[in-house]
């Protein structure tokens, strides 16, 4: 196992810092737009890029990164607000799919346009070049070692 050094544990801190802040800050415009919350738009993108934009609550779960209950909850959320609608799986009765529906898909837009400019403005503008290749290449390298740990 390997030591964790003072810088290091300082990176992930402000790492872990920046991220909150930043999701805080676009929840915010997103309020200031009258849009919905953030997590809806990890739904509606993620339904968005799915064959037939559909997916299954279960793999809308392992998209989102939470769990199948909270899934269930949000979908209920985006349900009643007509951005998605449920379809019984015909071959399992017991699940459901989330289909987005085009209110949906408007909404994905509407955000995605906010969203944007956001990343934009407090993200995208503080990075060269040269560390937007860094960071990707850090990221990346420690998402694929993950990966090849969860196999």
């Amino acid at each position: 196992m390997t030591q964790l050094d003072a810088a290091q544990n300082s990176l992930w801190k402000l790492f872990l810092t920046a991220h909150t802040r930043l999701v805080d800050r676009i929840e915010q415009d997103f309020k200031q737009a009258e849009l919905p919350p953030f997590e809806w738009y990890d739904v509606l993108i993620a339904l968005k890029q799915a064959p037939e934009q559909q997916l299954r609550l279960s793999e809308l779960a392992e998209v989102l990164l939470v769990n199948r209950t909270n899934v269930t909850r949000l979908a209920d959320r985006l349900e009643a607000a007509g951005l998605i609608q449920r379809k019984i799986c015909k071959d399992d009765r017991r699940g459901a799919y989330a289909v987005l529906t085009k209110a949906g898909l408007e909404m994905q837009q509407r955000m995605w346009a906010v969203y944007a400019q956001s990343i934009a403005q407090y993200f995208g503008r503080y990075l060269t070049q040269k560390d937007t290749i860094a960071f990707t290449k850090a990221l990346s390298t420690m998402l694929a070692a993950l990966d090849e740990k969860s196999v």
